[in-house]
């Protein structure tokens, strides 16, 4: 009996280890429609549906600018990443095939469209984007369901490197525990976080997974899962926060944007 006690006690410290880190809701905004994304600056956040933007002041969620594509163009806006100003916005084709992505950009300010970059055809649908010390990191994914396109399935979604001038650099794919974490999906979200670490997101999971870059090999290698309050899809992180770890994140069947803190 002692020693049955002994190893349910080593296997909860063990459970508990694998998620020492947790994120805490520390308030939501439930708004008129959140279903893709959520992107944040310094002092407002902008939630991204398929094909609309609506931008937020962070103290009580106020609405302050929107935005519409009024030209068919547009069928599926995934994630998005302020940058200097700019909101970067990933765009694909999804579900439709073969696989087209883009990046649309909109100035912060009024949400007016101001630039795209195309990546045409490629092997995978690109879900979202970050520059992260002087490169671009987009992840192509690929699905295991009725989603799945040209033979492939989610081991082949990917991590793009590519240079300032959106020149291809480098590619890695994801380790198989978090591809199953993933499945049926794919990587929904990602950004990289101030501690040189690769923080990730499926489709609907309650769960971030933290990766890195490996030192040999083409795949990243896996770090640890956080628990979280928001339910996969594109977050991102506060970086004006400082000395602590701030995610936004979505809830999509009751429309909520979530500002939780890892603790």
């Amino acid at each position: 009996m002692r020693f049955t006690t002994l190893l349910l006690l080593t296997a909860l410290l063990l459970f508990k280890s694998g998620f020492a880190q947790q994120a805490k809701e520390t308030r939501r905004f439930q708004l008129k429609e959140v279903k893709q994304g959520v992107a944040v600056d310094a002092t407002h956040f902008y939630v991204i549906n398929n094909t609309s933007l609506t931008k937020h002041t962070k103290t009580d969620g106020r609405q302050v600018a929107n935005w519409k594509d009024t030209t068919g163009l547009l069928k599926h806006l995934n994630s998005g990443v302020v940058l200097d100003g700019k909101l970067y916005c990933v765009h694909s084709n999804y579900p439709d095939v073969p696989m087209l992505s883009s990046i649309e950009i909109f100035d912060t300010g009024t949400l007016r469209h101001i630039g795209t970059h195309s990546f045409g055809l490629y092997p995978g649908s690109a879900t979202w984007a970050d520059f992260y010390r002087g490169f671009w990191w987009v992840a192509f994914a690929n699905y295991s369901d009725k989603a799945s396109a040209e033979g492939r399935d989610n081991r082949w979604t990917m991590l793009v490197k590519f240079s300032e001038k959106w020149e291809r650099l480098e590619s890695w794919v994801f380790p198989a525990n978090v591809l199953q974490a993933f499945a049926s999906k794919s990587s929904s979200g990602g950004t990289w976080g101030k501690d040189g670490l690769l923080y990730c997101t499926g489709h609907d999971k309650p769960e971030l997974y933290v990766l890195k870059l490996p030192d040999r090999g083409s795949t990243l290698q896996y770090v640890k899962t956080i628990p979280t309050v928001s339910e996969g899809q594109a977050f991102a992180i506060d970086r004006s926060a400082k000395n602590k770890l701030v995610l936004y994140g979505i809830t999509r069947h009751d429309n909520y944007v979530i500002v939780s803190e890892v603790e």
